[in-house]
């Protein structure tokens, strides 16, 4: 993942401001706000700016894709060139289905907020849009997971205490 930020940072540097690069990576699936916390560390963003850029930027798509993940899959399914993906979101969500369903909303919450690779609000919201999870209850644990995950990720990128002198 740093090598993704550091990438897409240094590439974005100069044309975007530093604000905007964060917030850019944090809608980003697979960077997340795990990448943009780590993006703004690198950058120098002041960390309270940069957290709540974070959780704004990664938590903007999430009831977009709750809405309409169903039917983009669906649809991808029925398409030569994308029956692959589709099948490969499919098994993901299998492979997570039984641990979630079985913590229900704090399963939820664990899925998107322990930092883990391919976990996050992204992956979260495909999980509970194809299990049929309610979405407010949905919506609330991913913002819940995104908290945890930004508690977790402030520690790794900015430091305990460096959090707050920033």
């Amino acid at each position: 993942m740093e090598a993704l930020v550091s990438f897409v940072t240094t590439h974005l540097t100069g044309l975007l401001s530093k604000d905007a690069i964060v917030f850019i990576i944090s809608l980003m699936p697979i960077l997340e706000l795990r990448g943009g916390l780590l993006a703004s560390s690198l950058l120098g963003v002041p960390y309270l700016r940069a957290l709540i850029l974070c959780i704004v930027g990664n938590l903007l798509p999430i009831p977009l894709i709750l809405l309409f993940i169903e039917k983009i899959v669906l649809a991808c399914e029925h398409f030569g060139p994308t029956q692959g993906i589709a099948r490969r979101l499919r098994e993901k969500v299998e492979k997570n289905q039984a641990s979630i369903q079985k913590y229900d909303f704090w399963g939820l919450v664990l899925f998107v907020g322990i930092p883990l690779p391919g976990t996050g609000a992204w992956t979260g919201s495909l999980v509970a849009g194809l299990l049929h999870m309610p979405r407010k209850k949905s919506f609330l644990a991913i913002i819940v997971g995104v908290l945890l995950a930004s508690a977790i990720m402030s520690i790794v990128s900015y430091g305990v205490l460096g959090a707050f002198l920033h």
